[in-house]
């Protein structure tokens, strides 16, 4: 069949939209594809995206996500990331308020709501996008754009490389950025469409409302590019990779996972050259083809390829990130739509292959599915997302310090110490890896080599002031009081505004019986963090123990106006009621902290030594015998017992 003609008809309507029982056989896809991770944990940047975040909470104002970046920080400040994400952050405080907490479910179930709705207008796009109309030589139209744009949404749909930006809560920036950029699209296409008479009808009402939907896609997620080097290049190979075969995925490709090209030599740059051969080729089809339906599928194909890539590339500036899976979340359109037009131009060449096609265009899609529900498990709990990431880039010292940390996190430090070391081994300078070895060690009373690691983890980084806390605590340990308190006074100057740091700062006045210096330093902690709640108490007890009752009983009471319902308080506020003989009040803390924690033997056998100053010995009984069942080896509450019993027999005794 030869073409005789072929042109673009510049006056005809836009396709119309795809029918809907396409859009609900993508939208199944998609949903079928990752509906396994509903029910998910918040996992690696979700934890400071979403737990982390007081933007969420609705007692936070809600101009501040306007003022803050994504993660919560003020964006003048220069701990911030810059990232601009602020309908992002909306959704997220939606999500909290309707769940009335963080309830990971319903953050999960949007994100796979928002992928199944965005794969269904994909068809639309895609239409648009090959949507011109070719005649043969008799008149008939070859236009294949419905077929194509249905493959091609079906392949968006169920691509593994999705998988972050779905599972992964915090890709709901891509998803919400994908969305507004989809809807901008077809309703500046809208804009332009023809009116009766055969000419275009300009609408300035559609132009602004997809401008406001780009600035809303804006909003969703930032853009930004850097400069040209070498290694970018074979990331841009290794990203191509990911879209042609979606098995070898991970969460995080830093420290080491790719390792760098420092010779032209390298075997890598085979690939390098590979993907611009290809890139190259597609680019003089799309130009110089004679066939313009094909022109115009290969060129607005590269450019959604390409164009939402740009951000990630490093050209214009350095983002923080080498290969980042998500990213790909908007180019993968392209790389679906030249991928099913390309099937498509097979089909029509080889013809009468078009059954073996068909199959093999099947089982692609049902190995995308099968990929996408694997992946998507691995994201469903950090364990299982972190370990994945082992096999795939055993050479990230990240990857290693994340299993470390989630196995320290679920109570296995013995394990944890061994992946810690291995990414300090991978990544020398990994600080926050030496912090964490090092945090362990001490608390298997492994002294020295915590206090070598983190001496090392401050001397690479002089400002981390975590660290110097923490060295604080180890030269404490190991009765260097002086260095202790310089490592504080060190990690204070790194960091301000440090509660935790004041708190054992106190310990260490405390520990020398400095006892002004330390009800000052703890004093601190709870001016720069009310609900500190340790710093309270032991505010109340060193009074205590230093005689001075009636400062303890002020500190205690002001402690409870903010913590009304913290059990180690009133226990603390209830002995000093008690040595003051205020008895009736006394027991009403002790009982009232009972109620909060009822099996605390130390509070039950502090209430019966009260109700045995107080003459109540039944009741002194009791809470001396509850203590003892929760708690047989209690210092002194066996002797007061005792005491008690003898007490009760000589009473009987001497009753007539």
């Amino acid at each position: 069949m030869a073409l005789t003609e072929v042109y673009w008809d510049q006056h005809i309507p836009l396709p119309q939209l795809a029918p809907v029982p396409a859009k609900v056989t993508v939208a199944l896809v998609a949903l079928l594809c990752f509906i396994n991770s509903y029910d998910g944990e918040f996992v690696f940047d979700d934890s400071e995206a979403i737990i982390n975040n007081k933007d969420l909470k609705s007692t936070t104002p809600l101009n501040n996500i306007w003022r803050n970046d994504f993660w919560g920080s003020n964006l003048s400040s220069n701990s911030s990331h810059k990232s601009y994400r602020p309908l992002t952050v909306l959704t997220f405080r939606l999500n909290y308020l309707i769940a009335g907490g963080l309830h990971p479910i319903g953050f999960h179930v949007l994100n796979i709501i928002l992928h199944a709705v965005i794969s269904a207008l994909m068809i639309d796009v895609f239409a648009i996008l090959i949507g011109g109309l070719a005649f043969d030589d008799k008149g008939r139209t070859l236009n294949h754009a419905p077929k194509t744009s249905l493959l091609a949404a079906i392949f968006f749909a169920a691509h593994p490389v999705h998988t972050e930006s779905v599972a992964g809560i915090v890709g709901r920036a891509d998803l919400l950025c994908a969305l507004f950029f989809q809807l901008s699209f077809l309703t500046y296409c809208r804009a332009f469409n023809k009116g009766s008479d055969r000419d275009y009808r300009f609408s300035v009402q559609w132009v602004v409302v997809s401008l406001l939907l780009c600035a809303a896609a804006l909003l969703c997620k930032e853009q930004g590019i850097t400069v040209l080097i070498m290694n970018y290049n074979y990331y841009y190979s290794l990203n191509a990779w990911l879209l042609l075969c979606p098995w070898w995925l991970c969460f995080d490709w830093s420290m080491g996972c790719v390792p760098l090209i420092k010779s032209a030599t390298d075997w890598r740059m085979v690939w390098l050259l590979l993907l611009w051969c290809v890139l190259i080729g597609l680019i003089s089809q799309a130009l110089c083809s004679q066939d313009s339906q094909r022109r115009r599928t290969l060129t607005l194909g590269l450019v959604l390829l390409v164009v939402p890539f740009l951000p990630a590339c490093n050209i214009f500036f350095r983002v923080g990130f080498v290969i980042a899976e998500r990213v790909l979340y908007l180019s993968s359109a392209g790389y679906c739509l030249l991928l099913a037009y390309s099937l498509g131009h097979c089909c029509c060449r080889w013809s009468k292959h078009r059954k073996l096609l068909c199959v093999m265009v099947f089982a692609l899609v049902c190995m995308y599915v099968v990929r996408c529900a694997v992946r998507s498990h691995q994201w469903r709990s950090e364990q299982s997302l972190f370990t994945s990431a082992l096999t795939v880039c055993p050479l990230n010292a990240k990857v290693h310090y994340n299993v470390g940390k989630n196995l320290a996190d679920r109570g296995n430090t013995t394990a944890a110490v061994g992946y810690y070391r291995e990414a300090v081994r991978l990544h020398p300078t990994y600080v926050h890896a030496m912090n964490n070895l090092g945090n362990i060690l001490k608390e298997k009373n492994e002294l020295i080599e915590a206090e070598q690691l983190l001496s090392k983890a401050v001397s690479i980084q002089p400002d981390f002031a975590a660290a110097w806390m923490n060295l604080g605590i180890v030269q404490n340990s190991l009765q260097k009081f002086e260095e202790a308190e310089q490592s504080y006074w060190n990690a204070i100057r790194f960091r301000r505004k440090y509660p935790d740091c004041y708190y054992n700062l106190g310990r260490l006045y405390a520990d020398q019986n400095r006892h002004v210096d330390a009800l000052n330093a703890w004093r601190n902690a709870t001016v720069l963090k009310p609900d500190h709640s340790l710093a309270w108490n032991n505010m109340v007890i060193l009074l205590d123990n230093i005689g001075n009752l009636g400062q303890a009983e002020l500190i205690g009471r002001e402690a409870l106006r903010l913590l009304p319902n913290d059990h180690t308080i009133m226990f603390s506020l209830a002995n000093v009621l008690g040595k003051l003989q205020k008895y009736k009040e006394s027991e009403g803390f002790f009982l009232h902290a009972l109620r909060i924690n009822p099996n605390a033997a130390s509070c039950h056998g502090n209430l019966a030594v009260l109700y045995h100053r107080w003459g109540k010995l039944e009741l002194a009984k009791k809470h001396y015998e509850l203590s003892l069942k929760l708690d047989p080896e209690a210092p002194g509450t066996r002797d007061n017992y005792n005491m008690l019993r003898r007490k009760l027999d000589q009473l009987k005794r001497n009753t007539p």
